[in-house]
């Protein structure tokens, strides 16, 4: 798939006077961006085949005949014409489709038919028929003549948009309005759904929000609340009620479902709407500094399964990702620092620079100063962002997720602890396993080390736990890891920060011994 994200702008929207920051980034002008886009095998008519998510259709593509179906980087031998086929198309460029033969209609006969598919591009050829050999184009078949064996890469547009706010429920709801175009005439359906302490919380300004939502768009129903926390991944019910809900309105694919709410309600409703009818409109309003420097703006829905940390899940990208900064007010402390220890992961990954930076400002976002807080957020949202559209595997199909570096422990952390452990303590606890474990075998020096650990501990994020000392528990969490990957064990470690390695083995007494190191610390008491 390929991703269509535009970065960065700070023009505000036409409904609003706020200036909001759009992340976007066009990943089809990109260097970086090898994907292939196919054009679609149906009929010689022109089809209108995906819609931007401005609201308005992608240029019409001319596609193929069923009947005129060809192996495109392939030839072979036809009577009475040829069928040159072109490289992949961009979605939005059109592809000629003409007759051969000889050029005029009377030559164009059931015996003598073959379809011309021009593009002016340079080639890009895919692989086909490897059961019959290595052919070179132009491809050239007669009609109802098709391969044994076809294999075609190809590309599926996507586009991330995201929008940081101040107060999207009442001076900023312009903003998210904007995201919410007509999928035809009428008014869209929209269902909110909203985590009940954030409603609770909030719910003067949702009263507002409600209001304002209804004046503009088809509200189906009143805003409805959940349970937030693991709870509402643990329980099989509340994805019944959400597709339940979804079916009783009748919402389909140009629907939206708005979701207010931390990681876990994120995941839970997002995993609904990736299911009914193959794919809502999902509009993430992340309400967790973890949710909004992280997961809100992922790819991935699940809920847990098994006792296993998103066991079940989807792949989906979301319609839209808001990440407003009155949502966080009124999140406890503890959930407002653990959430920094993605952003803490991500700088680890991708910038040294950027760790430097959080380390600098690790006590005043202790203290939540926003100045200090709001660009690392920022900065971490987009990291992420990048590494999803444009590190080639946003879907996880490859050996290697290092965007989960230091999770192979929290994600087995979290159950053995049922939960009471926060998905950003785990984390931040598994980054200081996996630094120990890094200077002891992969080089990274002590002091490096040592200032992970210690950032991690200044912005007020508990790097160790009574868990930590049963190893063999723990250790189980990377089989636990591999099977959720796939294939061979791949494991993200660090030899400096800004240049991780993955790993396919590890090293078991050096493990217990990066374990018992961080065990053995004690958290400082900081104001």
């Amino acid at each position: 798939m390929s991703f269509d994200v535009r970065e960065p702008s700070t023009a505000a929207p036409s409904r609003s006077t706020h200036a909001a920051t759009a992340a976007q980034i066009d990943s089809r002008t990109s260097e970086e961006d090898t994907a292939l886009h196919v054009p679609a095998v149906t009929s010689q008519n022109s089809v209108n085949t995906a819609e931007a998510s401005s609201g308005g259709a992608l240029p019409n593509i001319p596609v193929v005949g069923a009947d005129q179906v060809g192996r495109i980087g392939e030839t072979t031998a036809a009577a009475g014409g040829t069928m040159t086929a072109a490289p992949f198309a961009a979605a939005a460029d059109p592809v000629e489709i003409a007759p051969s033969g000889n050029g005029t209609a009377e030559n164009d006969t059931a015996e003598n038919d073959t379809a011309v598919v021009t593009d002016s591009r340079p080639a890009v050829e895919p692989s086909f028929g490897r059961s019959g050999g290595a052919l070179e184009p132009p491809f050239v078949t007669p009609r109802g003549t098709v391969p044994a064996a076809i294999d075609v890469d190809f590309a599926v547009p996507l586009r991330q948009q995201l929008r940081f706010t101040d107060d999207v429920l009442d001076g900023d709801v312009g903003i998210l309005l904007d995201l919410l175009p007509p999928g035809g005439i009428a008014a869209p359906k929209v269902i909110v759904y909203c985590e009940r302490a954030v409603a609770e919380a909030h719910a003067g300004r949702l009263e507002t929000f409600q209001a304002k939502l209804s004046a503009a768009v088809d509200l189906v129903a009143p805003v409805q609340t959940l349970e937030g926390g693991e709870v509402c991944k643990n329980d099989t019910s509340v994805i019944d009620r959400l597709l339940g809900d979804i079916n009783t309105h009748d919402l389909d694919r140009r629907s939206y479902v708005l979701v207010i709410g931390g990681g876990a309600v994120l995941d839970a409703v997002g995993y609904a709407a990736a299911v009914a009818h193959r794919g809502l409109r999902l509009v993430r309003l992340p309400t967790t500094t973890l949710a909004q420097d992280d997961s809100g703006v992922g790819v991935k829905n699940a809920v847990n399964w098994f006792e296993k940390k998103n066991w079940k899940g989807t792949f989906a990208c979301p319609w839209a990702v808001v990440c407003d900064r009155g949502l966080l007010e009124s999140l406890p402390n503890r959930d407002f620092r653990s959430g920094f220890s993605e952003a803490v992961k991500v700088s680890l990954l991708k910038d040294a620079a950027f760790f430097d930076e959080i380390c600098r400002l690790a006590d005043r976002i202790r203290r939540r100063d926003w100045e200090a807080c709001s660009p690392v957020i920022r900065e971490s949202a987009v990291w992420h962002l990048r590494h999803i559209t444009r590190n080639g595997d946003p879907f996880e199909a490859l050996e290697a997720r290092p965007l989960d570096f230091g999770h192979w422990s929290a994600h087995r952390l979290e159950p053995l602890s049922n939960y009471a452990i926060r998905h950003g303590e785990a984390v931040s606890m598994g980054l200081a396993i996996d630094v120990a474990y890094s200077h002891l075998v992969h080089g990274l020096s002590a002091d490096h080390r040592d200032a992970v650990i210690g950032c991690l501990q200044r912005l007020g994020i508990p790097v160790r736990h009574d868990l930590l000392g049963d190893t063999d528990q723990l250790l189980q969490g990377l089989e636990e890891f591999r099977q959720h990957l796939g294939g061979r064990l791949t494991i993200t470690m660090l030899e400096a920060p800004g240049r991780p390695l993955d790993v396919h083995e590890i090293d078991a007494g050096a493990m217990r011994e990066a374990i018992e190191f961080v065990a053995a610390f004690s958290e400082p008491v900081l104001p």
